[in-house]
């Protein structure tokens, strides 16, 4: 992505019961006051810096299991 632009990354998740779904970012904390989690599980990050380049961790978590998914932004 391109400093000051918008990135979104998915996470779509199913099952029953319909599992509670988590972004984090490795070794670091999502922009504050510059992303949102959208009722579909998109993570979307506002005016991205290249302090937001790294690893970021969607996590579905039910009380059957957890799964996790990786996504990866290069600024």
């Amino acid at each position: 992505v391109v400093a000051g632009g918008t990135v979104e990354l998915g996470c779509s998740v199913q099952g029953d019961p319909t599992p509670r779904v988590q972004w984090h970012k490795e070794n670091g904390d999502l922009p504050w006051g510059r992303h949102e989690v959208d009722q579909e599980h998109t993570l979307r990050l506002y005016a991205v810096t290249a302090a937001d380049a790294g690893t970021y961790i969607c996590t579905a978590q039910s009380q059957l299991g957890s799964a996790a998914a990786t996504a990866r932004v290069q600024v």
